[in-house]
């Protein structure tokens, strides 16, 4: 088998962001805690901890600013949140964090569903938020989400994707993060539109973050190396879902994600086990199985 894989790929945990937003039971601060230390105890690096949104729309969202002061502070450890417009800026800057995810949708649906405008004010609301984290001097991860395709409106245009992508980068990013919101990818998708990216990026990295919806995560990731892309967006247990996205799923899992990469002989200095015990202490308090796979089978004896 010819394949061209890295000896290293870097796992960012969003499911203190992405997977908790999804769930309607009020998970209490000292939980989310608990469990975003225990992430950190499992050794990831870089976890989205929260998004600073207007808490009527998403409630489990509401303890961002108190959540980010009660995390164990490493110099090691980089916290992130998102923001979809400048007031979230400003909460992340007052709160002091430092590191965050501007993100917008390149479907115009999704767009007016998920942060109330359309798609050509959201990318000029990018842009701004942009302006306004760089006067800040904070660090800028840029996402585009529905890249692969949109429930509503089908396939999105990869002259589309690529445009918002060389805006942004010419403004100035740290990170570029491509969404596969809707679940929608497959391998050939991801190939082609990585292949025509990576050569307008250059030095800045690339996130791809990924869901579950049917089934093709996982070796979506396989085809996402091929084209050199080494950081992947995970959620443990494989928690998440677009709340504004009809028949949504799961990220893919962290522990399922770190699986595969161990046996590939791929280093992601994430211990399985420990994140599989903040998994179960999940379904623990919601009462309910998540879609990942790892996490049930490792550490039965957990209570």
């Amino acid at each position: 088998m010819h394949v061209n894989l890295p000896g290293k790929v870097t796992l960012i945990e969003v499911g203190p962001r992405d997977g908790f937003q999804f769930e309607k039971k009020i998970i209490p601060t000292n939980l989310k805690v608990e469990i975003i230390s225990g992430l950190v105890e499992a050794g990831l690096k870089d976890i989205q901890v929260t998004s600073f949104v207007h808490p009527d729309v998403i409630p489990q969202m509401a303890d961002a600013e108190t959540l980010f002061k009660c995390l164990p502070k490493r110099n090691d450890v980089r916290y992130s949140a998102l923001v979809l417009n400048e007031k979230g800026v400003e909460r992340a800057r007052l709160s002091g964090l430092q590191h965050i995810e501007i993100s917008i949708s390149a479907s115009d649906t999704h767009s007016r569903k998920n942060a109330g405008m359309p798609f050509e004010k959201a990318v000029e609301a990018g842009k701004e938020m942009i302006r306004l984290a760089q006067e800040y001097k904070m660090e800028i991860r840029a996402g585009i989400q529905c890249v692969f395709g949109c429930v509503y409106e089908g396939r999105i245009p990869e002259e589309r994707v690529l445009k918002i992508a060389t805006d942004f980068l010419k403004i100035g990013i740290q990170t570029l993060a491509i969404s596969d919101t809707t679940g929608m990818a497959d391998p050939l998708l991801i190939k082609n539109l990585i292949t025509k990216l990576m050569p307008e990026v250059g030095n800045t990295p690339v996130v791809l973050h990924l869901h579950d919806t049917r089934g093709l995560g996982l070796v979506n990731i396989m085809a996402a190396m091929e084209c050199g892309v080494t950081r992947f967006d995970t959620a443990l247990a494989g928690m998440g879902g677009c709340p504004f996205v009809s028949g949504a799923a799961g990220n893919i899992a962290t522990e399922d994600t770190a699986w595969l990469m161990k046996s590939l002989s791929i280093e992601t200095g994430v211990d399985i086990s420990t994140v599989a015990k903040c998994s179960q202490k999940l379904e623990k308090f919601f009462e309910k199985k998540f879609p990942g796979k790892m996490h049930r089978l490792i550490n039965k004896n957990i209570s």
